[in-house]
């Protein structure tokens, strides 16, 4: 099976211009997420979908492909689709740019479904939620069926509405935005538009749903911490410090 990588790197985010390019802890954002998959065992090309001349540079300096794309594209699926496109992978990685604490055995764990569900078509991550992160709308929700399938996920702190995560701990976990897509569900995938479920939540994997495919949920005993706010550096640089000490 052949496994493309592909990182999304847009150079207009609008709480954080420029941020593929951020320094976290000295060194672009960007580099971090490269050297945290590169060496997984699972892939066997890793490029990097991006709109800025700035951002191919720094991913070709680090040894890495980088194919310009579209910077109207409408999501960061839609890039991936646009440098994979003319590729013949069997599957087809979304490894967003903003999750600096990566970790190769993520990618490996990720493409594992695909051997042991040789029907799924999409696939993702999920680790433990802590409690303080239910009420919070950055922090995407998924509750999961007993085949380690995505019910829903959601901004909101489902399934909670009637009784506590106290007294039902395991039932929301913490979604990890990477994807993986057999390339032609992929294809498909992008030549849906929005959907009004997708909408509005602002969550683009419940076009998946709404298309009525089966997302496979892999959990990680992990921490993820996607880079959105200045505070989310702060937060990583202090995780990366407390990891050497």
């Amino acid at each position: 099976m052949q496994v493309l990588g592909v990182i999304p790197a847009r150079y207009g985010s609008t709480r954080l211009p420029a941020k593929p390019l951020l320094k976290i802890n000295g060194r672009p954002l960007l580099e971090w997420v490269v050297n945290g998959v590169r060496s997984s065992r699972a892939l066997n090309e890793l490029v990097v979908a991006t709109d800025h001349e700035d951002i191919a540079n720094l991913a070709e300096k680090l040894g890495v492909r980088a194919v310009m794309t579209d910077p109207n594209l409408p999501s960061g699926s839609d890039r991936v689709w646009a440098a994979a496109r003319e590729q013949t992978a069997d599957l087809v990685l979304n490894i967003q740019g903003d999750e600096p604490l990566i970790q190769p055995f993520w990618i490996d764990r990720l493409v594992d479904i695909f051997f042991k569900n040789p029907e799924a078509q999409m696939a993702t991550l999920a680790h433990r939620l802590a409690p303080e992160e239910l009420s919070t709308p950055g922090v995407v929700k998924v509750i999961l069926n007993r085949h380690n399938e995505a019910i829903y996920f959601s901004r909101f702190g489902i399934p909670y509405s009637r009784e506590t995560m106290e007294r039902y701990p395991d039932l929301a976990w913490k979604h990890i935005g990477l994807y993986a897509y057999r390339r032609e569900f992929l294809r498909v995938f992008c030549a849906q538009a929005a959907t009004p479920l997708e909408r509005a939540e602002s969550l683009e994997q419940l076009r998946a749903m709404w298309l009525g495919e089966r997302i496979h949920v892999a959990t990680l005993d992990a921490v993820s911490v996607g880079v959105d706010t200045v505070d989310d550096v702060k937060l990583v640089e202090s995780l990366m410090q407390k990891k050497k000490a």
